[in-house]
């Protein structure tokens, strides 16, 4: 995903009156071979400290992840949150809204290990509400675990296939990160402000269209023609390059 994108600009500085709203993977940090094994700089939560004070506690993690696994590689940092693409929802008070899982996911999950070790390096991430089918590391599996998880879709009634980097989840259709974006713009301190959501992958569309909608910056991470995203940066470094910038002067 690295590169320029010569069709969207770079994004312009924030004002106090923003709600910033941040993916994670490919966006603040860059990709591991595993999920766990990302690194979050030192640098990075201090720059978020800064900034969530700035805008009055108006900045929130909009990521694929689990509640607990964000606050585990931000700590202490424990923002506002829309975690499992927008599944499960931590407001600024620190109450958490979240979709029950559904009976037949654990033997979808059981199955799909099942399969994962039968491609050295695939892996299946059980997230409870839904699971997420990873190939990263072995290209070949891509097909078998896109047709395991066409086929258990069967399974789970009132989900939907949810495609991202070398990954292939299940997840309920009844939200998304746009759904959760809007949700928490409907709650203090994020109401009445103008969204800002940096996001890289087709998991983060619906955000952008929610924030475009609403006359917000909508930022992509790398190169993607057919993305609804108005504005660009090249790399997860480069992000937190602007966002550093942010909290340095008046005009921030």
């Amino acid at each position: 995903m690295d590169g320029l994108d010569a069709t969207r600009p770079p994004p312009p500085a924030l004002h106090r009156d923003h709600a910033l709203f941040l993916d994670i993977d490919g966006s603040l940090v860059e990709f591991a071979s595993r999920p766990e094994s990302i690194v979050v700089p030192a640098a990075l939560r201090s720059t978020l400290s800064r900034l969530s004070e700035w805008l009055d506690g108006a900045l929130a993690l909009v990521s694929g992840r689990e509640v607990h696994t964000i606050d585990t590689l931000f700590a202490p940092l424990r923002l506002p949150v829309a975690a499992l693409h927008g599944h499960a929802l931590r407001t600024a008070d620190g109450v958490l809204r979240q979709t029950t899982p559904i009976a037949a996911m654990p033997a979808v999950v059981a199955d799909a290990a099942t399969l994962c070790r039968q491609h050295a390096g695939a892996l299946v991430e059980d997230k409870g509400v839904s699971i997420a089918l990873h190939w990263r590391n072995t290209p070949a599996a891509e097909i078998p675990l896109r047709a395991f998880a066409e086929a258990a879709l069967a399974r789970l009634p009132g989900y939907r296939l949810q495609p991202g980097h070398c990954v292939i989840e299940l997840v309920p259709a009844c939200a998304d990160k746009g759904s959760a974006i809007a949700a928490l713009l409907e709650e203090p301190p994020f109401h009445g402000r103008r969204p800002v959501f940096v996001g890289d992958d087709l998991t983060d569309e619906p955000g952008f269209r929610t924030v475009n909608a609403r006359g917000g910056i909508s930022v992509l991470v790398g190169v993607r023609a057919d993305s609804a995203a108005r504005h660009a940066l090249p790399d997860p470094a480069s992000v937190r390059d602007w966002l550093g910038s942010l909290t340095h002067g008046e005009s921030a």
